[in-house]
């Protein structure tokens, strides 16, 4: 059965809707009676609910699923030099405008904001709402963060004082898709999170993307033509791969 699609700013959990076609209210007076029984917004994916995160409770008991899913990795320039000149309160000032910049671009694209760390995050596209085109999602919010940054470092650098600095405050992103293991690792501090090499490759794709751009794998180019009909190829020398590795600016 085809369910219909609904828009991106519905007040309904999607996953719900995608998975059981049950309108589940996320916001307003009708989720009030819904929120006595513990049914709110996930705070991974406001557009899921806690409903959907018994997906999770699912893959926890299974210790950990296969899925074909993309991965992005986002990482703030210049963070480490700034720590160590500006006063606490600023530094999480900084932080807070680039998580919340990054977890809106990625939400506005179905993606589940799955790790903060530190001066980077992590996202994951394909779970729990799935989407066939996920690569092009991941694409799409990749750019987002890129567009909406800029709009908001220039008020950040005057903020902070850095107008004469040659810190830039830009982001470097990377993203790799294909099947990789998703649960809960660990035994003395368990974490819910995606491991293997599509996870790895994003991540070192990450690292190696300039300040202000996004680095994709070949695998991506294949899987979101209509949205790297212009990328180009360079060969990059990658943190744990034997050989160079082609990667693509998006």
């Amino acid at each position: 059965m085809t369910v219909p699609a609904i828009p991106h700013r519905t007040k309904i959990c999607k996953g719900c809707w995608q998975e059981m076609h049950l309108p589940v209210p996320l916001r307003g007076p009708l989720s009030l009676p819904f929120r006595v029984f513990g049914i709110r917004p996930s705070r991974m994916n406001p557009n899921t609910c806690t409903i959907c995160e018994l997906m999770f409770t699912k893959v926890m008991k299974a210790r950990n699923v296969t899925i074909d899913a993309t991965i992005m990795f986002a990482d703030l320039r210049g963070y480490t030099s700034l720590s160590q000149s500006l006063p606490s309160t600023a530094v999480s000032g900084l932080l807070d405008a680039f998580y919340d910049e990054c977890a809106n671009a990625i939400w506005e694209q179905d993606g589940l904001l799955n790790k903060t760390i530190g001066d980077a995050v992590m996202a994951v596209f394909n779970f729990p709402i799935r989407h066939h085109d996920h690569p092009g999602q991941a694409v799409r919010a990749a750019r987002d963060i890129q567009r909406r940054w800029l709009g908001r470092k220039q008020a950040l650098r005057q903020e902070l004082s850095l107008e004469n600095s040659e810190l830039g405050l830009d982001i470097g992103i990377g993203i790799h898709c294909g099947e990789l293991s998703f649960g809960e690792f660990g035994h003395t501090h368990r974490d819910l999170t995606a491991i293997g090499t599509v996870v790895n490759m994003a991540a070192r794709a990450q690292a190696a993307a300039a300040p202000g751009q996004i680095l994709v794998s070949r695998e991506m180019v294949q899987r979101a033509q209509s949205e790297l009909t212009e990328a180009k190829a360079a060969s990059y020398q990658l943190k744990g791969f034997d050989s160079s590795v082609e990667l693509f600016t998006a």
